[in-house]
């Protein structure tokens, strides 16, 4: 099967939806993990978004 474009951009229009849920119910909420963000060391952050890329690797090979 071959990605096109409306699949990708179908895809970021999820991804920004997503996205913009928690700073439109909770702004100050995600003020302060923001804050507290910048504290966390830059490997431990690698490592989360390393996860993050994996899981969604599973997640699109199990969907297509």
């Amino acid at each position: 099967m071959s990605l096109n474009l409306t699949d990708l951009l179908a895809a970021l229009g999820l991804f920004l939806v997503l996205e913009g849920i928690a700073p439109f119910l909770n702004p100050q909420g995600v003020r302060r993990a923001l804050a507290k963000l910048v504290t966390v060391p830059d490997r431990e952050l690698r490592i989360a978004g390393l996860g993050s890329m994996l899981v969604g690797v599973i997640i699109l090979f199990l969907v297509r």
